[in-house]
This record gives structure tokens, C-alpha cells and sequence, in this order.
């Protein structure tokens, strides 16, 4: 057990708002991400579970899928309950079975980002202690390429209907491990006992897998289907890659909870999102504000039918107000923002669906308990002070994997209480909604006056011009440091630097506005679809002060 610090504290401070009929805990079952497969292949096996390239694979035949793969697993890979085995792919429904599978056998999903290289897989495999791969057949040569990879099973993103052998060199193809039939033994696994093993960014040294156990992953997902008054009706768009908490949890395990039907993307194309959304009846969709900008963007989506999404759900980054007002004035949407990590699976945080905020990440859900401390002291601070989300839930992780030293910097004791320190800087309002400020590391100082760049993005993205902005910090040899824009604009938009900043100094205070601006083609994103801020600000501070 590793100790954590302990402050002083004002005690929990409940929102004031709470959806009316909603309990403020939630009773959550003894049961296994599995087991909610296994209730609704045995009660619905013909439906869809999930849509891909115009097929369907139905509860029952991925039942099926996932056995025969939990065998293999166990008798020809000697995977044992608690091991770790790496999940490698694109989405596509071969996934979906891979994750299942992993969980059936009793062992740890260690879902790894698809644009890893050879050595980053390795290093996780490493980490790890994962002998084991299912691997997307496009990033096979990677996966053999890791010397501490003993199996790699290979899978097509058409795996499921192929009738011929799929293997390559090295590897065993799923037709082989499907045609063995092999039956695994019992499930085991418990709510207690780890099921994922996802890995931070690793934006300050390498990256750290989190322990998440059935009982935490369950906790997020039991929560965001009461929350949202979701049911078996659920159809979702599942484009959020599956590797990453957003994709996996709304995604996958929580249609999956509801008995709905995932159409699926294998990546991000705002065009066949629509035509899908048209085509399947797609009534929920959960994407990352990047999405959001891009699909509501593109030309044309007014001639779609967008009537039968009924929720948009936005998490990882506030979206910007001037999106926002869009999608309600123009589709009669309100976007449901969220807030999560990956070290809460996800779902921690949320706007009452109907009485949203904008630029909010909502209220703390079922049974989380949020704090804003200082940074610096670990007090606690009064509504409305901006400081460090400290958060307490079901849905936290153990812990990092193997690493106690991190622990100690990331959790510390309130009231007796565990608390994470999430490392984001946010404030609370009167009503208990908090509101992300920045990143604590992020942060811009301008003679001395704080600047969070998300808030000038936020005001940024107003502009008729800006198609998508990311703010850093400058070295400044008068201000020690200025305030940057790197702005991609929308197609045939033109922009005037000078009359850019002047418009600017009328939206924000003149400390905050840029006072440097550059128009590029892109801007650098993670496979999830965030802005590489850091990657640019690194970029920016290698060039020196300016004079």
C-alpha cells in the first residue's frame, strides 16, 4: 500500500443541481465485462452487435468468436488468469471479439495505440510481461519485429467472414484458431481482478499503464447508461478508436452493457460518419471535439439526415462555444461535454443531460466526490478559485502498473479518502459545475498574468476564418513569455495577421490575445484526435527568445 499525503479539507461539496430521480450512488452487479456479452448473446443472439462495411456480426456469432479465441488463448498460448496480452489493431470487429476474448480467458487487455512504432510496442510488451498479441494484420510486421512477443495471432478487418486461412509468416490467422474449435475453460475472473492495462500518452517521461479492475471499467459504464437514460435501442457511432478510453468505453463496452449495436469505423472519415449516421438510424455518438469540428465543418451535411441522433457526447477537451451554438441553431443538438481520463475508464464527470453548460465538464456523477485544491499548498479552495481537480470514485485505477513512485505523486488522503490528482487546472461554480482552465503544466505566463491556452482557444474559435487553433507559449525577452496561435483555417478563408490580433484584443483581454500569429496547413494530433500541443510547444521553445 503505498502512503499518500494528507491535507486538511472543507468536505464535499455537492452540486446543487442533480437530475431529479437519479440516485447519488449507484448498486453495481458482482459481474465481469464479460458477463454483459454473454447476458445478451443468451437472450438476443441474432442481433446486431456490430455494423462494419455493410456487415453485420450478431451477438451470438461473436459469443461464438470469442470462446473459440478465449480457448486458444489458454490451451495453445498458455495464458493464464491475470496475464497480460496485447491488443494491436484498428477498429473493426475483429476487436471487438479480441477484447472479449482476453477478458473471457480471464486475462488483462493491454490496448496499444495503432500508430505505435516496433520499439513502443515493444516497451509495452516489456512493461507488461506480455508475451501475447492479437494483432491487425497491417501492423503485424511490428509486432514481430518485438523480441518479447512469443504468439501473434493476426486478424483482416474482415477476419470474421473470411472462410480461408489468414496467417502470415509468424503468426497464427484467426481461420486456424476458429477452425480448432477448442472449448476454454470456466470464467473465472472476478470484479476485482484487473481487465485493462491502458497506457497514459506518456507526455512526461515513458508511459504508465493504469490497473483497472472489472469493478472500476464497470463503474464508469453502469454509470454513464443511467446517467444518460440509455437502453437496448442504443445504436452508436463507434470512430473513436477502441484502443483509447473514449472508443472503448462508448464505443464498445457501453452499447455492449445496453445490448445496443455499434456501426463502426475502422478511422476517422467526417464524410462516411454521415452517411452512416443517414444510413443506420445512428441515435448516439460519442467523439472527440476534433471530430466534432471536422464533421459539422464539411460541405454538404446539410442535405444529410442528421434527425435520429439523439445524443452527442464530447469529452477530453472543451468544445468551442462558437461550435456549440452551431449545433444548436443549425441541428437542434446540444452537446452533452463529459469529462474523463484515462485513469478514471473514462466517465467521470458530466452535464445533466437537458441542463447542460457549455465549455463545462459537467457535475460529478454517481458516487465521485471533486475537490479543487492549490497546487502548491494541497488546500482546498473556495468556489469560483481556479486550482487542481482532485477527484475520489469507483471508477479510479488501482493504481499505475509497477510503479509506486508515481503513485505517490498522483494520489493523496482527503477525509480519510483517496483522492487523484488529475493535474488539470479547473474552478467550480456556485451550482457545483466545474470548468477546465488548463493543463497545471500548460500554463502561459505574461509579465507575470496567467494565461490558460484552452480559454483562448475556446474565445478563438468565434472567429469566421478559424477552422482549428492551438495557443503556446512564446519566449519573450520582454514579457518572458508571449502568447502564440497556430491556426489552420477553413477552405477559401483568408486571413490578415494584424486585423486577426486587433480582433482578438476585442474578444480577450490584451495580455491573453496573440500577439503572434501562423496560419498552417495542419496542426499535429494524437491517434485519438487531440491537438499535440506539447509537441508544438517544444517545437517553439527551441527556437529561443525573441528579442
Amino acid at each position: 500500500m503505498v502512503a499518500t499525503p494528507t491535507v486538511q479539507s472543507t468536505g464535499p461539496r455537492s452540486p446543487r443541481y442533480w437530475p431529479e430521480g437519479m440516485p447519488r450512488e449507484l448498486t453495481l452487479p458482482e459481474a465481469t465485462l464479460f458477463d454483459n456479452l454473454h447476458r445478451v448473446a443468451q437472450s438476443q443472439p441474432a442481433k446486431p452487435l456490430v455494423i462494419f462495411d455493410d456487415k453485420a456480426l450478431r451477438y451470438g456469432q461473436a459469443l461464438a468468436h470469442v470462446e473459440a479465441l478465449a480457448a486458444w488463448l489458454q490451451q495453445r498460448c498458455g495464458v493464464q488468469r491475470g496475464d497480460r496480452v496485447l491488443l494491436f489493431s484498428q477498429n473493426c470487429p475483429a476487436y471487438v471479439v479480441a477484447y472479449y476474448a482476453v477478458l473471457r480467458a480471464d486475462a488483462v487487455v493491454v490496448p496499444v495505440n495503432a500508430m505505435c512504432t516496433a520499439d513502443e510496442l515493444g516497451y509495452q510488451a516489456q512493461d507488461a510481461s506480455a508475451r501475447v498479441a492479437l494483432v491487425g494484420r497491417e501492423l503485424a510486421d511490428r509486432a514481430l519485429a518485438c523480441a518479447e512477443i512469443d504468439h501473434v495471432l493476426v486478424h483482416d478487418a474482415d477476419s470474421l467472414h473470411a472462410e480461408a486461412p489468414t496467417g502470415m509468416a509468424g503468426t497464427i490467422g484467426w481461420h486456424e484458431v476458429m477452425a480448432a474449435a477448442l472449448r476454454p475453460a470456466p470464467h473465472a475472473a472476478m470484479a476485482d481482478d484487473l481487465c485493462v492495462l491502458p497506457y497514459t500518452s506518456g507526455t512526461t517521461g515513458r508511459p504508465k499503464g493504469c490497473r483497472h479492475t472489472h469493478r472500476s471499467i464497470q463503474a464508469a459504464v453502469y454509470g454513464s447508461r443511467r446517467w444518460r437514460q440509455l437502453g437496448a435501442d442504443l445504436v452508436t457511432l463507434a470512430v473513436a478508436p477502441l484502443f483509447h478510453l473514449l472508443g472503448m468505453q462508448n464505443g464498445m463496452n457501453l452499447p455492449i452493457l445496453c445490448g445496443g449495436t455499434l456501426v463502426m469505423l475502422a478511422r476517422w472519415d467526417a464524410a462516411a460518419a454521415a452517411q452512416l449516421i443517414q444510413r443506420h438510424r445512428v441515435t448516439h455518438w460519442a467523439a472527440a471535439p476534433a471530430m466534432v469540428v471536422d464533421f459539422f465543418a464539411q460541405p454538404g451535411l446539410d442535405a444529410i439526415d442528421l434527425s435520429s441522433l439523439k445524443l452527442l457526447v464530447s469529452g477530453g477537451a472543451a468544445v468551442p462555444d462558437a461550435v456549440s451554438r452551431r449545433l444548436l441553431d443549425r441541428y437542434g443538438l446540444v452537446l452533452n461535454e463529459s469529462y474523463g481520463m484515462t485513469e478514471t475508464a473514462a466517465f467521470l464527470h458530466c452535464n445533466p443531460v437537458g441542463r447542460e453548460k457549455p465549455c463545462c465538464l459537467g457535475v460529478p456523477t454517481f458516487g465521485v466526490d471533486s475537490r479543487v485544491i492549490d497546487p502548491e499548498t494541497l488546500q482546498e479552495l473556495a468556489a469560483n478559485e481556479v486550482g487542481e481537480l482532485v477527484t475520489s470514485g469507483r471508477q479510479i485505477m488501482q493504481g499505475y502498473w509497477q510503479r509506486p513512485e508515481a503513485d505517490r505523486e498522483v494520489f493523496i488522503e482527503l477525509d480519510g479518502k483517496r483522492f487523484l490528482r488529475t493535474g488539470d487546472l479547473c474552478h467550480v461554480d456556485d451550482e457545483g459545475y466545474f470548468f477546465m482552465r488548463d493543463r497545471l503544466k500548460r500554463m502561459i505566463s505574461v509579465s507575470g498574468y496567467k494565461v490558460w491556452p484552452a480559454e483562448v482557444e475556446n474565445q478563438l474559435y468565434a472567429h469566421p476564418a478559424v477552422h482549428e487553433a492551438c495557443v503556446i507559449g512564446t519566449p519573450d525577452a520582454r514579457s518572458g513569455e508571449a502568447v502564440k496561435a497556430l491556426l489552420v483555417l477553413k477552405p477559401g478563408a483568408q486571413l490578415q495577421t494584424d486585423e486577426f490580433i486587433a480582433w482578438a484584443r476585442e474578444h480577450m483581454a490584451v495580455y491573453k490575445a496573440p500577439r503572434f500569429v501562423e496560419v498552417v496547413d495542419r496542426l499535429p494530433k494524437s491517434g485519438t484526435g487531440k491537438i499535440l500541443w506539447r509537441e508544438l510547444q517544444n517545437e517553439e521553445n527551441s527556437r529561443g527568445v525573441r528579442s
